[in-house]
């Protein structure tokens, strides 16, 4: 007795289906919307730079504060960002890295970064269209992304 194939056993046929739905699962999770990406690599820049200028701000003994621009239209002349306090000899940025994004401090017009070891617990809102992250610091660690779930006086 001889036996012909005529097609696929229902055993190929559901390994068929699982390699394809692990194999869009995959490509679901790498896809990610560019806005949150873009925010997230502004949020590790701003932490990048605010502990920058507060470890200058030791370093020299001078009053270095972070101010947010006012969220208006961006021109080509104007700021998104500044650092007062520090030697003008020393180029700092003053521009996000697209447009389109706002940041806000919490309770204060800026940030206050030093001279002194221990600052105030500080935070500042980053907002892109209807996305927000937070950075934070309890005054003596570094500034941190936050979720906005968490209280506002932990770190």
């Amino acid at each position: 007795m001889q036996r012909l194939s005529r097609g696929f056993t229902l055993i190929e046929l559901l390994m068929v289906l699982v390699l394809v739905g692990l194999a869009s699962a995959v490509a679901t999770l790498a896809l990610r919307d560019p806005d949150a990406s873009r925010l997230e690599r502004e949020a590790a820049r701003l932490s990048a730079l605010l502990e920058s200028a507060r470890a200058q701000s030791r370093a020299s003994g001078r009053v270095v504060t972070w101010v947010p621009g006012r969220g208006e239209a961006a021109s080509s002349d104007s700021i998104d960002f500044q650092f007062k306090g520090l030697p003008e000899t020393e180029t700092w940025p003053s521009r996000w890295i697209g447009p389109g994004l706002v940041a806000q401090v919490r309770g204060a017009k800026g940030l206050v970064l030093g001279p002194e070891p221990l600052i105030p617990q500080q935070e500042v809102t980053l907002q892109l269209d209807q996305q927000q992250m937070t950075l934070r610091t309890d005054g003596l660690g570094p500034f941190v992304v936050v979720s906005p779930d968490d209280p506002p006086g932990s770190p």
